[in-house]
């Protein structure tokens, strides 16, 4: 038996971020059909099940776009034959051009629609294009509340330009994409190397003072890891500086030290 056949309730939606709003919704459901557009996310394409307990079952919007209201109800009664209840936000549109809301849907399902209401934190709405607002803004404080965990990025690991580790602090360079990041600058920030998360800081943005080049970089705090390999995890703690530029390299190195000095402060690193 396949694992749809036995699924009475879903919950759908894009869950990008899989934030409070969406806990609320995932919360009821024993299965979760997220959509995946494919483009910049707080938390992008199978990365989000990660966050959910339940099964999670993808529909690409290109896939299902051309969908008139009616037939993508009865694509999720094919896909799920014993389906009961389906969950959705008070916003929820579907069908070619967002032809159906939730009104719609509860005339072309026979079963249960149940509508949630919009949630708020610190009396804000909570919607992803909000909390894409805070990260850009780097107000990682308000970041993690809406989320109602840290904010993460996955990065694979990448060759830097090597000055680094010869004249300045040795990083690790990542390649990060399909994540909405913060703004340039350096933050304090915890980097999971394995299975274990290490105190860190870490820097975006053009490299001012040496190639020009933009770069994502973290340096483990007093550790040596040694060279690192495929993909590791950054999380965002808080935002310490703007980017600049230095007048030469022993400038920039001091200045990154009193960066080290405060970041271990509000990570609580001890030396």
């Amino acid at each position: 038996m396949q694992l749809t056949n036995s699924i009475k309730s879903i919950a759908i939606g894009s869950f990008d971020g899989i934030h409070l709003g969406h806990r609320a919704l995932i919360s009821k459901v024993e299965a979760v059909v997220v959509i995946e557009r494919n483009s910049g996310y707080i938390t992008p394409g199978y990365k989000r099940a990660l966050y959910i307990e339940q099964p999670c079952f993808f529909y690409h919007f290109e896939h299902i776009s051309s969908l008139s209201a009616k037939a993508f109800v009865e694509k999720l009664k094919v896909d799920f034959p014993r389906l009961e209840t389906i969950v959705v936000g008070y916003d929820f549109g579907f069908g070619y051009k967002k032809e159906g809301d939730t009104a719609r849907l509860k005339e072309l399902f026979s079963g249960d629609v149940v509508v949630v209401s919009e949630v708020t934190e610190q009396k804000i709405p909570v919607h992803s294009r909000t909390i894409k607002g805070y990260i850009a803004a780097s107000n990682l404080a308000l970041v993690r509340a809406f989320l109602g965990r840290s904010f993460v990025v996955n990065g694979r690991v990448i060759a830097g330009q090597g000055l680094g580790k010869k004249e300045l602090v040795p990083t690790i360079n990542l390649d990060i994409y399909d994540y909405d990041l913060p703004k340039d600058g350096v933050y304090a920030t915890r980097t999971k190397v394995g299975d274990v998360w290490l105190a860190s800081i870490s820097f975006i943005g053009i490299r001012e003072t040496t190639d020009g080049a933009f770069a994502i970089e973290t340096h483990i705090l007093n550790q040596d890891i040694g060279e690192i390999k495929g993909t590791i995890w950054l999380e965002f703690v808080e935002f310490i500086r703007n980017n600049k530029k230095f007048e030469n390299l022993e400038s920039l190195k001091e200045e990154i030290f009193l960066d080290m000095i405060l970041a271990k402060k509000i990570l609580n690193f001890k030396d």
